[in-house]
């Protein structure tokens, strides 16, 4: 009976469940003592809560992390380390990242680690294949709903945008596009992955004055990721064939 009212306490003051059970787990040396870790408890396990929440609202289709993430595949540019990548800190500087190069390289996986990186920190984070959000936005457009897309991508701390330049775009899904970049350019921090080099993004858009500026909302304030190595993927195949 008590561990019900107590139950019901903690839904009425929107508290978790788990501090029941934690209630009979500390042992203190005063009542005070018992109250703090009772409440650090409930603190962490809320931080745990959002990161969780954060990560799963994202978007990511697989999770990836840094553990197996070979850094050797990639040049990294003047100022840019494996540690500045892996705790974020392009975005406390407000920096873009555009990471080009070959298939199956390792961008994907480098973006997202760094998108769940930023997740872990309490940031949101909105994690789209490049064709995926335009498919949105277009659907949105038709039925009236554009404006509460937009709002949504508005609320991101960093967009990441796989797979750019894969799918042309016909105009209407180009200035849409457009208008992602626009409202994202120094407000918030956006990681582009593509295999095409901006010579070539005017066959996306088929604009070239489209194309120029969204070029440059994306390089300004941006550092370029090289990969110039093989695809990972067939490396790893040939080496299962050679075994």
């Amino acid at each position: 009976m008590l561990k019900e009212e107590l139950l019901n306490c903690c839904k009425v003051l929107r508290l978790s469940r788990g501090l029941v059970d934690n209630s009979e787990e500390i042992v203190a040396e005063s009542h005070q003592a018992y109250l703090l870790e009772l409440l650090q408890r409930e603190i962490a396990h809320r931080e745990k809560s959002k990161r969780d929440r954060l990560i799963k609202n994202a978007g990511f289709y697989t999770l990836k992390s840094f553990d197996d993430y070979r850094f050797d595949e990639v040049k990294l540019p003047s100022g840019v380390t494996q540690e500045y990548l892996k705790q974020t800190q392009f975005m406390e500087e407000q920096k873009n990242l555009i990471l080009y190069g070959n298939v199956g390289t390792g961008k994907t996986h480098l973006a997202i680690a760094m998108g769940i990186a930023a997740c872990r920190r309490g940031l949101s984070v909105g994690f789209y294949r490049t064709a995926n959000l335009v498919n949105q936005l277009a659907d949105a457009k038709k039925a009236g709903k554009l404006s509460k897309l937009l709002s949504t991508i508005k609320k991101f701390d960093l967009l990441i945008c796989d797979e750019w330049g894969y799918v042309p775009l016909d105009r209407e899904a180009a200035q849409l596009l457009f208008q992602v970049i626009s409202d994202s350019y120094e407000r918030r921090n956006v990681v582009l992955t593509t295999n095409l080099e901006f010579s070539r993004w005017v066959s996306i858009f088929y604009d070239e004055q489209m194309t120029a500026a969204i070029i440059d909302r994306l390089v300004h304030h941006s550092y370029l990721l090289l990969y110039d190595g093989p695809s990972n993927r067939m490396r790893d195949s040939l080496m299962r064939q050679d075994g």
